[in-house]
């Protein structure tokens, strides 16, 4: 099955441009005539991950792949690895610093609000080399 393919590129020290990726996607997905609520939830998916590749991990890499039936993103960074990822996963839970804080950010949402807009995630990380995540949103028939 062919797919469209987008590659991001997340500079990790600019918060400013933080949500270009997302924002890009969601106008593509419209163009491509997606379900409001398939975009909704990839939007906020990949808004999130963006996030947290600025605050934990000095960027990344995003690439998606969209299918007729589903979206696939994959988020890959070269940051310090998540050290415990059941506690990542608890909503509040974050080591994001005080500066980054005080900018509204790192509120400890990221990824259990990727969880909850994908269909399928995948967390894969490894301390002092990175983590890439995989998350999927399937388009309903």
């Amino acid at each position: 099955m062919d797919s469209i393919h987008y590659h991001y590129l997340v500079d990790g020290e600019d918060f400013a441009r933080a949500g270009e990726a997302s924002s890009s996607l969601k106008s593509k997905l419209k163009q491509l005539g997606f379900p409001p609520d398939v975009i909704r939830r990839c939007s906020i998916a990949i808004y999130e991950g963006e996030i947290n590749m600025v605050i934990h991990a000095d960027g990344g890499d995003i690439d998606v792949d969209i299918y007729p039936d589903k979206i696939v993103m994959v988020l890959k960074d070269k940051g310090p690895g998540i050290p415990d990822i059941d506690l990542a996963m608890q909503a509040g839970w974050s080591t994001a610093k005080e500066q980054i804080l005080s900018l509204g950010f790192g509120a400890g949402m990221g990824l259990p609000n990727m969880k909850k807009s994908s269909d399928e995630m995948n967390v894969e990380t490894e301390i002092g080399v990175g983590t890439t995540v995989t998350m999927t949103v399937n388009v309903p028939n």
